[in-house]
């Protein structure tokens, strides 16, 4: 018992009797090659808090990376050794004689020491280095807002256990990665390495002389320990950081004299395609007209709106433009794809105005013009398309596809059925009129007239769109029309139905119906909307007919 009590009261006298002494620096390798990192590290011979080393100094000469603190404790026949280890990354910034400054803990120095920095030599560094980093740039004179590509290869010969490589900086710039990292091999120097490759677009937003920053690769290598057992081997770690060369740029203003969009592009062109061909168009059928913008250095946000315009006569239908970016001889190349449905209500010759795009060429310095000459289209007479009328109306242009010849046969046969219903209900109508009007003594007092105006043309439309057939309610719009017509004006066209009515309801369903049929993806089409919408009108046309009776009456 008396020998633990004195062991203790040894230990513990050993503690508060132990006190720094002396602190040591020293650096991994020497010289080094620029941009290579080195680990400076830095030993106290006692338990220090971990924050007491101050590396602010090397800042101006290095880039510093992650510190690590390791604290140890030993104790042998009563003697207690302490030490605490930290352990810097350190990337000098300029090749030559690097002086190291002294670091001071608890009042005792370090020594300083020379570090001799090697310029960076594209042989002897791959060589000696089992890590670097390549950075190279598609262009290093460019416009504002112009893209080019940074492409950045991380080669390492050694086994990496983990590591990040961080983005490349430059101020006042927009900077996306494009695509996923790409791995490859390679031998260099006959040493074998493994190559990560990862490509950016750089748009820089202001003019001026700038550095473009290199990516920084930080993580650990695995390396063979000196600590070995008869059964196993262990392997340590080591703090690797490493970083590209910097790039100057040289970043140019927009010209002068452009006023209108500034598209900074090595090569802008406009391209169209047309299906059916040119000579195939017919009055009522769709025609797909596919226009492509493709764009060399530039990204997808900056491609400009395309729009068409069309003479009275067409109507036109734009669908969702397409964008597609991708890299093409390591270039950034953008396209925009948009296709117009244009539909002919009427046969004859149609002249569509050029389509112009102003765009600058950064290869030649020059404001150039993309665009699409103006073009001719004939639309010919669509001989397929049978209106149906009922009382031998003029020959008229509808705007729809080849209709059945069927559609005939099915009106007839509704119109005979309701014939005799509503000849039926008009009996009754007329019998329940002559008993009111009998129990009347001077006024007409009932004036709701169930459908007194219903005509084949609009039933049949009515039947076309509860079946959700479009093709037969497009032919039967412009009869339908016809018959509602007071003024014995001319409907021969759906334009013309729209202007006649002026209904928005019913501009809206004509127009549903059409881009289900004329669109790029034709869709089903559900007649509900169009059937309340000619409800709604004949409903009104019934009401003004009634009033107009009634005060006809004596």
């Amino acid at each position: 018992m008396v020998r633990i009590i004195i062991s203790l009261l040894a230990i513990s006298l050993s503690f508060h009797s132990y006190a720094l002494t002396s602190v040591s620096a020293s650096v991994d390798k020497n010289p080094v090659m620029i941009n290579e990192s080195l680990i400076l590290t830095v030993t106290a011979d006692d338990d220090i808090d971990r924050n007491a080393l101050d590396t602010s100094a090397l800042l101006t000469d290095f880039i510093v990376g992650r510190t690590s603190v390791n604290s140890q404790t030993s104790m042998v026949n009563f003697n207690t050794t302490r030490t605490t280890t930290w352990n810097t990354v350190l990337i000098p910034r300029q090749s030559g004689e690097i002086v190291i400054p002294r670091f001071e803990i608890d009042g005792v120095k370090t020594q300083a020491i020379k570090l001799n920095v090697l310029a960076a030599d594209k042989s002897v560094t791959s060589t000696q280095q089992d890590l670097f980093i390549t950075t190279q740039v598609s262009a290093t004179e460019l416009y504002v807002q112009q893209q080019i590509t940074l492409t950045v290869k991380l080669h390492f010969a050694a086994e990496l256990k983990r590591g990040s490589l961080t983005e490349p900086t430059l101020t006042g710039a927009n900077i996306l990665q494009i695509g996923k990292d790409k791995e490859s091999e390679n031998i260099i120097n006959g040493k074998r390495y493994r190559i990560i490759e990862r490509i950016y677009a750089i748009s820089p937003q202001k003019s001026g002389d700038v550095i473009l920053k290199s990516p920084i690769f930080s993580g650990e290598i695995m390396m063979p320990s000196t600590r070995r057992s008869n059964f196993l081997s262990f392997a340590d770690t080591k703090p690797v950081s490493v970083i590209g060369d910097d790039i100057a740029l040289t970043i140019k203003a927009i010209p002068a004299e452009i006023t209108g969009a500034w598209l900074p592009s090595e090569l802008l062109a406009l391209h169209q395609e047309w299906q059916p061909e040119p000579s195939k168009f017919k009055v009522g059928e769709p025609i797909t007209r596919t226009i492509t913008l493709t764009a060399a250095g530039l990204s997808e946000e900056q491609l400009p709106e395309i729009t068409m315009e069309v003479p009275q006569g067409l109507k036109v239908y734009p669908d969702q433009p397409e964008l597609h970016t991708g890299l093409n001889n390591e270039r950034l190349v953008s396209q925009k794809v948009i296709n117009f449905a244009i539909v002919a209500s009427q046969a004859g010759e149609y002249q569509l105005p050029e389509i112009t795009i102003p765009w600058w060429n950064t290869v030649t310095n020059k404001a150039e013009l993309a665009k699409i000459p103006g073009q001719k289209i004939s639309v010919l007479p669509n001989t397929d398309i049978i209106p149906v009328t009922t009382q031998q109306p003029p020959s008229v242009n509808l705007e729809n596809p080849t209709a059945p010849k069927v559609i005939e046969k099915i009106v007839i046969q509704s119109d005979n059925f309701l014939q005799w219903l509503f000849l039926g209900l008009w009996l009754l109508t007329l019998l329940a009129w002559f008993i009111s009007a009998k129990r009347a003594t001077r006024s007409v007092k009932t004036t709701k007239v169930s459908d007194p105006k219903v005509n084949n043309a609009y039933l049949a439309l009515l039947a076309a769109c509860k079946k959700n057939n479009g093709e037969l309610a497009l032919a039967n719009l412009l009869p339908w029309a016809q018959s509602q017509s007071s003024n014995n004006e001319l409907l021969t066209t759906l334009d013309s139905i729209h202007s006649h009515y002026k209904d928005t309801a019913l501009s809206n369903a004509i127009i549903e119906l059409q881009k289900s049929y004329y669109g790029k993806n034709p869709s089903q089409w559900s007649g509900n909307n169009l059937i309340d919408a000619i409800q709604n009108l004949n409903k009104q046309n019934n009401v003004k007919l009634v009033n107009t009776e009634l005060s006809l009456n004596p």
